[in-house]
């Protein structure tokens, strides 16, 4: 009998009425002649919910307590869910990741998974059970209840269906795959029937919401395909897989972009050997994550340096640079609190000149300045004001005719 593991988000099973319906889906694949294992977020506002409680108490809860608080959202929602399945008279137990086994390492919040225990699944699976299981916590080697960071249900599910050596892992949510870029923000975006993993990857991490980064190093990993599909729909969704299993191969697959950046600029710092070093070391050493860095040198022996942090550091990070600048006696850094990264993704860039100047034409002739730039083989990505965020999304999207794809025949980009 053939197994499949289905995750649903917090929006699939943020009402009692959304539980009904997801209990009906997971039916539908039951009977259909499938072992079920469920993967399940907090209802939607829920994890937020226990947030503000915490920052109500304290600006700097405990990372154990914090963890031990917010895992209980999944708590509630895997509970729910069986009640809902039981009284549909289709057997289902829930369980905690504590419960089921899955072990992580020790860091708060943030965890990553080390070793998924089966032999529990597998039981309650051969006595004839709907397995449901809590996504986004573990539990550490000291007996902690750990937690996997935002979008942590996706990296859960991927890991049980892994372990468990699944047929498919299914990730529902409340769109219908992964679009050329976020719907949400641009109605005309396509859908996508494919996408490979280091597409996904990269999206994911340059801001695209509907797959942790995580899951999907782990997918790929495995050599485990994902399919992204809407709850509230039959449609077939999206299949994240290898490059060589893609049919048609696009020149651009998708935009992807991040409001929460802020920008710093370091001028007449001195040009010497290390100084990058110096500079980016004071920043990491306070557990500040740089994203994008770009250095030109200066005349007279001096060169510039700008990066962008997440908005949240960029007060922590300023005073570090301020201090900086007056040890090496460069200028006072220059700021732009409020600024978007907006990055272009595509496999086919690989094999295609031209990318590159279509996107910078398009962004100029919206009028929309760029800050600064960086590439990979596969990527391009701008800063550029926030405020300008949607029509330059808008303006990229339109100049790669991303908005005239279709599910049933994608126009293929690397014949043009």
């Amino acid at each position: 009998m053939a197994l499949i593991v289905q995750k649903f988000g917090g929006s699939s099973v943020g009402t009692l009425d959304r539980i009904h319906h997801v209990a009906s889906r997971i039916i539908e694949t039951k009977q259909s002649g499938h072992h079920v294992v469920v993967v399940v977020s907090a209802m939607q506002g829920e994890t937020d919910r226990l947030i503000r409680l915490a920052q109500t108490l304290t600006n700097e809860p405990h990372p154990r307590e914090y963890d031990v608080l917010v895992s209980t959202g999944e708590q509630v929602s895997m509970a729910l869910l069986a009640m809902a399945l039981q009284a549909k008279s289709i057997p289902a137990r829930s369980f905690t990741g504590h419960q089921i086994g899955i072990m992580t390492d020790e860091t708060h919040t943030k965890a990553r998974i080390l070793n998924v225990k089966t032999e529990t699944i597998q039981k309650t699976l051969n006595d004839g059970f709907v397995v449901i299981v809590a996504g986004f916590q573990g539990i550490n080697k000291h007996g902690d209840i750990t937690t996997l960071g935002r979008g942590g249900s996706d990296t859960t599910a991927v890991a049980l269906a892994a372990a468990l050596k699944a047929d498919e892992c299914q990730i529902y949510t409340d769109v219908e795959g992964v679009y050329t870029t976020d719907p949400h923000l641009l109605p005309e975006a396509s859908l996508l029937p494919q996408i490979s993993f280091e597409e996904m990857l990269e999206m994911s991490s340059l801001g695209a919401k509907v797959l942790q980064m995580r899951s999907v190093e782990l997918a790929s990993k495995h050599n485990l395909p994902i399919r992204v599909l809407s709850t509230f729909s039959k449609h077939p969704g999206t299949l994240v897989t290898f490059e060589d299993k893609i049919m048609q191969k696009r020149l651009v697959s998708g935009i992807a972009f991040s409001r929460e950046e802020s920008l710093i600029a370091l001028s007449a710092v001195p040009n010497r050997a290390g100084i990058e070093g110096q500079i980016l070391g004071k920043i990491s050493d306070a557990q500040i994550e740089i994203d994008m860095i770009a250095q030109n040198a200066s005349d007279q022996d001096k060169t510039d340096f700008t990066f962008t942090v997440q908005r949240k550091d960029f007060p922590k990070a300023l005073k570090i640079v301020e201090t900086l600048a007056a040890e090496l006696g460069a200028l006072s850094p220059k700021t732009n609190p409020k600024v978007a990264k907006l990055s272009l993704v595509g496999i086919g860039m690989r094999s295609h000149a031209g990318v590159a100047s279509n996107m910078f034409r398009a962004l100029g002739n919206a009028n929309i300045n760029i800050q600064m730039i960086t590439t990979s083989e596969i990527k391009i990505s701008v800063v550029i004001d926030e405020d300008s965020l949607e029509r330059g999304v808008r303006a990229v999207h339109e100049a790669f005719g991303l908005d005239k794809l279709s599910v049933e025949t994608h126009q293929d980009f690397m014949e043009t």
